[in-house]
């Protein structure tokens, strides 16, 4: 079900990106025969998604929708409604968090979003009937969902999400150097205004988006290194660390500790080194007495969004209250 939503909070937002945003909604099987009320998992995209994008026709892989009808049908998870967001900034991504460069995007998924899906739909509108769960910057915001917003969400999945930031970050930091030239915001206007892509944007627009996110300065953003020595600014970098979750395990532990679900997986041959950093992750948790899962699968970072599956079987097996 495709859905308009007009948010308050993305008024006005910092980068003039649209405030009515697209909302797609999977309804299972069979919900419109019945009255019965429904668990509910949100999923997150990763860098430069949207919630549409997992709805696409694929030849060789089905689309979130098609997984979910033969996963339900064959018995494999329980009827679940899917929610799928829209969190698409001018600089690629919102990483699911507020920030006064790109908007308020937390608080549009917290404070919007999930009310006027259980407003709209028959769910279990409880934190044990509610997960989230993504990939890549989507597992991210859903870690960042869980640590923060435990009573909304009280299960969390995330796959191949960004977490130690030492090593998934930095190595893009040069080729974005060399692209930037200098001028970020010029950058973004000269790759919004050219369809085709130059070689290396993806990392430049990474770092822009995760600088955005991580090191705002008022409507503006700090990188992490000097643009016209390409030095790395330490101070900058260490803003970027608060936000690492290996380092807010100890802030939000006590969050962590009441999830009926936290699953992290990566894969063995990631390529921006997640299967480590959810490793690292791993033991932090361990340090600190939270029950979690964690596995690892062989494959890269991407095309695996069939890991989909794994995580929606867990999520059906610990839903609370259903």
């Amino acid at each position: 079900m495709h859905l308009r939503i007009e948010s308050e909070v993305l008024r006005e937002n910092p980068l003039d990106d649209p405030h009515e945003r697209d909302l797609y909604v999977y309804l299972p099987p069979g919900y419109d025969e019945d009255e019965a009320h429904y668990p509910s998992v949100y999923c997150l995209t990763g860098f430069t998604g949207r919630g549409k994008m997992l709805l696409n026709d694929n030849a060789f892989s089905p689309n979130l929708a098609e997984r979910m009808d033969s996963l339900i049908g064959a018995g494999t998870i329980r009827p679940m409604i899917v929610v799928m967001p829209d969190c698409f900034t001018r600089y690629g991504g919102s990483q699911y968090i507020n920030s006064t460069a790109t908007g308020r995007y937390e608080d549009h998924l917290i404070e919007e979003i999930v009310p006027y899906v259980d407003n709209s739909f028959r769910t279990l509108a409880s934190s044990g009937s509610r997960a989230v769960m993504g990939k890549s910057s989507g597992g991210y915001g859903a870690l960042i969902m869980g640590m923060r917003h435990a009573d909304v969400f009280g299960l969390v999945c995330s796959t191949s999400g960004d977490a130690y930031f030492e090593y998934c970050y930095p190595n893009d930091f040069p080729a974005a150097f060399r692209e930037i030239n200098g001028d970020p915001l010029g950058y973004i206007d000269r790759l919004w205004s050219n369809e085709k892509k130059p070689k290396g944007f993806h990392s430049a627009l990474n770092v822009i988006g995760m600088s955005a996110c991580y090191s705002p300065i008022g409507t503006n953003f700090d990188l992490p290194f000097d643009l016209i020595s390409g030095e790395l600014r330490q101070d900058v970098w260490r803003r970027w660390l608060e936000h690492d979750p290996v380092r807010l395990v100890e802030k939000y532990v006590e969050n962590l500790q009441g999830l009926d679900l936290l699953y992290i997986d990566a894969g063995k041959r990631d390529e921006f080194y997640l299967d480590i950093g959810a490793r690292i992750l791993s033991k932090k948790l361990d340090e600190h007495a939270v029950e979690h899962m964690r596995e690892e699968f062989d494959d890269g970072h991407f095309n695996i969004s069939y890991r989909y599956d794994r995580a929606l079987e867990l999520i059906s097996a610990k839903f609370v209250g259903v």
